[in-house]
């Protein structure tokens, strides 16, 4: 009975054979699990019921001893209408019509309200069609109850009634729609008509504000359906309207925005029925004849609407259908796959998260259509990790109407086993190509106001955005010029793209928290041999660099960077490459900011990382070119996700609002020059 509202079957594991972990990853897992970030988990999960704010009133989920409250019950005694409450619940529900026509007040109207949503509950399983009519009614006059100005003079907020009404307006409501969705569907443009005892009701579908359009919706899900288990915080308004998960679908000719939204995407609406001005007269039978609308709207982009000169907040909840997203067991796949099988994360990935898609699934993301108002704030996660790591900041800031209405969040998924300058390589092309295909005339300011926040190796990530590289890093190789260089064109380029770029005029701050500016001693001989066997390369990368190698033995002077594997690899203190990074030239319109975590020293563990978060030592989290940086009590896992380091971002971006505020910003840093086109990338390692 409570399954019927949902417009889908549940959730299946993806069909074919699991990736899984052998002994060998097994011990990896016990040797690097500190490197590790959130792991996806089932953080919606299924109701045996759903919740229904009418439990109390009436005695839900139960439909055989339903009866109406004392109140309902005094007024059918008191107008002698209590005789047909075992009848007909047509008969009762037209004589009170005619009472209320007669004698018209808030709790009669309340009254039929009540009955008729009981009438719907009585039916629903065997007359669906009927009890959609019944919940229509009781909507309608739900609605009337609260909104008809005749009815002004005896409005009482203070009334538990008054909240009754909500609640019945909002739950009649949502058992309506979950009919529609198992009976006809529900979509944007679709109409029904609603028979009441005072007339039929023609009730058009129709999207409220928001960017998303009608043929992005395939879905919906009932918020009410689902226990939120993972996510730290709950964010839900209280107001009118039903909380659903709608779930987008791609289709032909969809704008060119969509490649950055995750197949089967879903996200928060909050639908509301409101009757329209204006009635006519059916000529033949001379019933009455009305109009209502059902009103989808995007509570991401809408907080409240007015109805009567009222503004009324929209029910909404925010974190359910982001819950619902990362509750997908295909993401549980996406850490593990980007570190030990890099090249894999295209071919086994794209058949079980993204079978309709053929272009990479690493990238940047959007869980919200492209706002051009908006300023972008791209967050990059770290080893062992994917987007999902993010999801408690995110959840948090997003609920943040002072940074919901300036800002846009995007998501970037990179392969974490290959070496980290690879794959900041790879990012500065995703921006740029994101920049040409969503503003690829530059007319969109707030393009230009980008903030970058990275965990671990993604913090490396992000400061890499914003160095001017000249020649420092090529240096580390080889003392000749670069163009003198044998490589095949493709290769050359490749080369080209990791040591040599200019910042990007794009990025104003960039905020790094748990990031080892100087690498972590947690890759040592132990960790490198042992990823060296887990992490398995594409051959044509491995062929490739030992042929560079070979055929530039006399340009070669230090082979340290081209022969390094992986991303342990790339880690180690050792490496050349951080002294050359901290010595780069910053560009003076970028604004840096630090987040440390250190182990409370407390226990065996507390003793024993003291001094470090249990994976990046103090010192090497520790910059000094920072406007601000703060500690943490908190692991290298969860320092992303502690509540100080929400509120250090939350208070850095509204400090950048505030600086945007105060001065007119100067016109940007002329284009960064040429360096050579930029290949087609066809893979998720294709630097050497």
């Amino acid at each position: 009975m409570y399954r019927t509202g949902r417009c889908h079957p549940r959730w299946s594991r993806a069909k074919g054979r699991p990736i899984r972990l052998g002994v060998a990853s097994v011990l990896l897992v016990a040797a690097v699990v500190a490197l590790a970030g959130c792991s996806s988990q089932r953080l919606a999960t299924l109701r045996s019921v759903p919740k229904n704010p009418l439990i109390d009133q009436f005695g839900l989920p139960g439909s055989e001893s339903l009866a109406p409250s004392d109140r309902t019950m005094q007024l059918l005694r008191f107008y002698n209408l209590d005789r047909l409450l075992e009848g007909d619940p047509r008969q009762l529900l037209t004589t009170l019509q005619e009472v209320i026509d007669r004698e018209p007040s808030i709790d009669k109207l309340h009254a039929y309200a009540e009955l008729s949503y009981l009438a719907g509950r009585r039916i629903e399983q065997h007359q669906p069609q009927r009890a959609i009519e019944l919940y229509g009614a009781s909507v309608l006059y739900a609605y009337q109850y609260l909104f008809d100005a005749r009815f002004a003079p005896q409005w009482n907020p203070y009334d538990p009634q008054f909240r009754g009404a909500c609640d019945l307006y909002n739950g009649s409501l949502e058992a309506a729609l979950r009919l529609m969705c198992s009976t006809q569907g529900l979509k944007p443009g679709q109409q029904c008509t609603i028979r009441t005892a005072s007339g039929s009701w023609d009730v058009s579908t129709q999207l409220r504000g928001g960017r998303w359009r009608n043929e992005d919706f395939d879905r919906f899900e009932f918020v009410s359906d689902y226990q939120l288990n993972g996510l730290r915080n709950h964010y839900r308004t209280f107001g009118l309207g039903v909380p659903l998960i709608a779930v987008r679908r791609n289709y032909a000719g969809e704008p060119a925005t969509a490649k950055y939204y995750p197949v089967d995407l879903s996200f928060p609406v909050t639908v509301l029925m409101r009757p329209e001005s204006g009635t006519n007269v059916d000529p033949r039978t001379g019933a009455m004849h009305y109009r209502a609308v059902l009103e989808i709207y995007d509570p991401l982009a809408i907080a409240d609407i007015a109805i009567n000169g009222r503004q009324v907040p929209l029910e909404s909840d925010l974190s359910t259908p982001l819950a619902y997203f990362l509750s997908k067991p295909q993401l549980e796949q996406l850490a593990t796959v980007g570190l030990l099988w890099p090249e894999t994360l295209l071919k086994t990935m794209r058949q079980t998260v993204q079978p309709d898609r053929r272009d990479p699934i690493m990238g940047l993301y959007m869980m919200q259509p492209y706002e051009p108002d908006k300023i972008p704030v791209v967050m990059i996660h770290g080893l062992w990790s994917s987007p999902v790591t993010w999801m408690e900041m995110f959840n948090d800031l997003q609920n943040a109407p002072e940074i919901r209405q300036r800002y846009q969040f995007w998501f970037y998924l990179y392969p974490t086993g290959q070496p980290f300058w690879i794959s900041a390589a790879d990012l500065r092309r995703d921006l740029d190509e994101a920049r040409r295909t969503l503003d690829p005339d530059h007319q969109h300011p707030a393009l230009d106001q980008m903030v970058l926040i990275g965990h671990s190796m993604g913090g490396l990530l992000a400061r890499l955005q914003t160095l001017d590289s000249q020649d420092a890093f090529w240096r580390l190789v080889s003392d000749q010029p670069f163009e003198r260089i044998e490589a095949d064109p493709a290769m050359e380029q490749r080369l080209r793209d990791v040591f040599f770029f200019h910042p990007n005029a794009s990025v104003r701050r960039v905020i790094t928290i748990g990031t080892p500016h100087r690498g972590s001693r947690f890759s040592n001989d132990a960790t490198q041999w042992l990823t060296s066997k887990l992490i398995t390369l594409p051959q044509k990368l491995i062929h490739g660099r030992e042929e560079l190698i070979a055929r530039n033995k006399a340009l070669i002077r230090d082979s340290r960077l081209l022969s390094t594997q992986t991303s342990i690899d790339s880690l180690s203190p050792d490496s050349p490459f951080f002294e050359a990074m901290l010595a780069c030239r910053r560009p003076p319109w970028v604004r840096y900011h630090n987040v440390i975590g250190l182990v409370p020293q407390q226990g065996i563990f507390g003793r024993l990382a003291a001094g470090t978060d249990g994976v990046v030592a103090r010192e090497s989290a520790h910059v000094t070119d920072v406007e601000s940086e703060l500690v943490v009590e908190a692991d290298h896992t969860t320092v992303h996700a502690h509540p100080l380091a929400v509120l250090e971002v939350r208070r850095i971006l509204l400090e950048n609002l505030a600086d945007l505020q105060g001065y007119a910003r100067a016109a940007p840093p002329p284009p960064a020059p040429s360096l050579g086109e930029n290949p087609t990338r066809d893979g998720p390692v294709g630097v050497w």
